[in-house]
């Protein structure tokens, strides 16, 4: 396996490095200042659209696209780790650079699968961050890890369909900009388990389609907003149907395999960032005598962080250099074992670090305290750690029947 960088994403990280050190770190107090004066927990704040436009102008633009556009050469999912994991490094980062979810999802579900009508439509404005979207799948009435338990019903009535469900934890509804859903359903109850889900797009505009509420992160309401959201006979065209009927749950992994690599790359910038505050921290308190950095156990929570960084990392290399030989299903136990170890392991740094800052840990003067909070919601989206874990499991398993007690990593026998 080779992991080295191609000329192109080498040259992208040293621009990006630059972007994050000038423009968007010095940003993160501007915006939160902005936010508070706007009076609205889910505003838009000047400073986001500044920091866009230099990233448009520094060419940091739609990177995580992997064919050619006139934004981006086309990066292989291996060379776009790299530059995810710096844009993790701050919150700003992936939207400022037009990469952030759920719309990297929804472009690269509307590229694949949706009409010249709806690229001309909806992925054009998104492609160029003029408007935003969602991704409208968990339901609050059942166990959304289980794709097929979904109830929102999709029923075609003559040239239109008319949706009538309840989601919630809808990433970007909230705001002002959103201003398309994805929105995945039954069209076919009576049909095998996996052909019963459809996916259509639904204008945020349209009539029936409420905004119940943005539920809060642990107390944190993001900006974008993580909304509950009805569906009351909301018809829309024939027209707007992504695919083919029955073809739901299969857009659903094709979307979730890129979006589970990417926030992972992204958990590990994180995690880069928890570490360089607790060294910095460690090194300017002093405690009993003598400084932070110096007492033994606080230099086991940098050491053992530092071993954890890089393993998860080595680890999302593999998996991402997989998708780039093997596809995204030849690479599907890799892509779980990532998402379960990259958030944990972002978890653990951030909490040794908010341990080092003491009461400061908690509290908004530092971003570590949302960090968490973010860090952790991410062993329940996209599929939480157990769903992952039994895929694990359940593969490894079927290895050992097959090859015996003693095997190599590929399945073969000693």
């Amino acid at each position: 396996m080779d992991f080295t960088l191609s000329d192109t994403a080498q040259r992208y990280r040293r621009k990006l490095v630059a972007f994050l050190r000038d423009v968007v770190l010095p940003a993160e107090d501007v915006y939160h200042q902005q936010l508070t004066d706007l009076n609205d927990p889910h505003g838009h704040p000047q400073i986001m659209e500044d920091i866009k436009f230099e990233a448009r102008r520094r060419g940091l633009w739609n990177l995580f696209l992997p064919h050619k556009t006139k934004w981006t050469d086309g990066l292989a999912n291996l060379d776009y780790a790299s530059l995810a994991e710096l844009s993790g490094m701050s919150f700003l980062a992936p939207e400022a650079m037009n990469c952030s979810a759920p719309d990297t999802g929804n472009m690269e579900i509307l590229n694949k699968y949706g009409t010249d009508q709806h690229k001309e439509q909806w992925l054009a404005p998104l492609l160029e961050g003029k408007i935003r979207s969602c991704f409208a799948m968990t339901e609050p009435e059942v166990a959304s890890s289980d794709a097929t338990n979904i109830r929102c019903s999709i029923v075609r009535d003559g040239d239109e369909y008319v949706i009538n469900g309840r989601k919630w934890w809808i990433s970007g509804a909230a705001s002002s900009r959103c201003k398309v859903a994805i929105v995945m359903g039954k069209t076919g109850p009576d049909q095998a388990t996996y052909r019963q889900q459809s996916m259509v797009i639904v204008p945020m505009d349209s009539k029936g389609v409420k905004v119940v509420r943005s539920l809060p992160v642990f107390g944190y309401q993001d900006r974008e907003g993580h909304c509950e959201l009805v569906f009351d006979n909301v018809r829309v065209p024939k027209e707007n149907l992504l695919g083919e009927e029955g073809s739901g749950f299969d857009i659903a992994q094709s979307r979730l395999g890129p979006g589970r690599i990417h926030h992972c790359m992204r958990s590990i910038g994180a995690a880069e960032r928890a570490l360089d505050l607790m060294c910095k921290r460690a090194q300017t308190r002093e405690a009993f005598g003598k400084l932070l950095s110096e007492q033994g156990v606080v230099q086991s929570w940098i050491a053992e962080s530092r071993i954890e960084i890089d393993q998860v990392r080595l680890l999302t290399l593999n998996a991402a250099f997989l998708m780039d030989t093997v596809g995204n299903k030849g690479a599907r136990i890799e892509i779980s074992e990532i998402k379960v170890a990259a958030p944990n392991v972002a978890l653990r740094v951030i909490d040794r670090a908010i341990q080092t800052h003491g009461g400061g840990g908690v509290s908004d003067d530092f971003p570590l305290a949302m960090m968490w909070a973010h860090q952790r919601t991410l062993r329940l989206a996209d599929g939480p750690d157990e769903v992952h874990m039994m895929t694990i499991a359940r593969r490894e398993l079927a290895r050992h029947r097959e090859a015996g007690l003693f095997y190599h990593g590929d399945g073969s026998r000693l």
